[in-house]
């Protein structure tokens, strides 16, 4: 059996850069996961001796805080600011723009629609930046718009890392009901190519191996591509995953990886996966 991994996968450049910023202060607390791959956490916590604080109360005067890659909610970085904490951000800046156009089309008069899921914290943080939470809204697909009392100036972002063909979705209902729909593409170029490239490969492959956290949107949306082209896809969070039966009477193995995915577990699961076809 031949293994092959997606011309593009794994670590895009806000978590690279989110992990060196981590690593470059050692013994700080990151307020919530840096990112979402739980391995990836335990070796910082191990190596670097990087904490999690999962919330307000659970950070020290004297921490030297990381921001996490999806950013957190107005109030919240307010609150570390009084507490005189050292802040070290390390917010994606392709999180930061649609926080900052929030911001400014809110203060403008616009409704606020933002196309993501409501309990992701890239999302909690972007909706924060909204100057009145009563005139924003979020929204999982097109039917969620009905009713809701949005305004005909409006403003739309999108979670980074979204599906285009869905957001375009949400683009034609507003544009069919309001006089003024401002568009922003928030979604992430990184998304795009490793999105691509996955189904690409799971065109041809006979088993496809996506590689990253259960609880991360972009890899349960790769895993979600690889399905429709590959039946037998399967997303696991490391190499102990692996079920021997997966690989039986297959041809082609196609891997690919989230962005928060680091190469190191990458190679763990092809190591793995050789030795059970040897």
């Amino acid at each position: 059996m031949k293994i092959q991994l997606a011309s593009s996968y794994g670590f895009c450049f806000g978590v690279k850069r989110a992990i060196k910023i981590a690593e470059e202060h050692q013994g700080s607390v990151t307020y919530g996961p840096l990112i979402h791959n739980k391995d990836e956490i335990n070796r910082l916590q191990e190596g670097f001796g990087i904490g999690i604080a999962r919330s307000i109360d659970d950070v020290n005067t004297d921490d030297a805080v990381v921001i996490r890659t999806h950013g957190i909610p107005k109030n919240e970085l307010s609150q570390l600011k009084a507490q005189d904490n050292k802040i070290i951000d390390a917010t994606c800046p392709y999180v930061t723009t649609p926080q900052n156009i929030v911001s400014k089309m809110s203060e403008e008069g616009y409704s606020i629609v933002i196309f993501g899921d409501k309990n992701h914290p890239e999302i909690k943080g972007v909706v924060s930046y909204a100057k009145d939470l009563r005139n924003a809204f979020i929204v999982e697909d097109e039917e969620a718009l009905e009713g809701l009392p949005i305004l005909s100036k409006v403003a739309l972002v999108a979670q980074t890392t979204r599906k285009p063909e869905d957001f375009l979705k949400i683009v034609n209902a507003l544009i069919l009901k309001h006089k003024e729909v401002r568009v922003f593409n928030t979604i992430c170029n990184a998304t795009f190519e490793n999105q691509d490239a996955a189904a690409e490969l799971a065109k041809d492959a006979d088993v496809m191996i996506v590689i990253g956290g259960k609880h991360s949107s972009n890899t349960k949306q790769l895993h979600s591509i690889c399905k429709s082209y590959c039946d037998d896809s399967y997303l696991i969070e490391n190499e102990n995953e692996l079920e021997s039966s997966w690989f039986e009477d297959k041809t082609l193995c196609g891997i690919s990886a989230g962005a928060s995915t680091p190469d190191w577990i990458v190679q763990n699961v092809i190591d793995k996966i050789q030795e059970i076809v040897k």
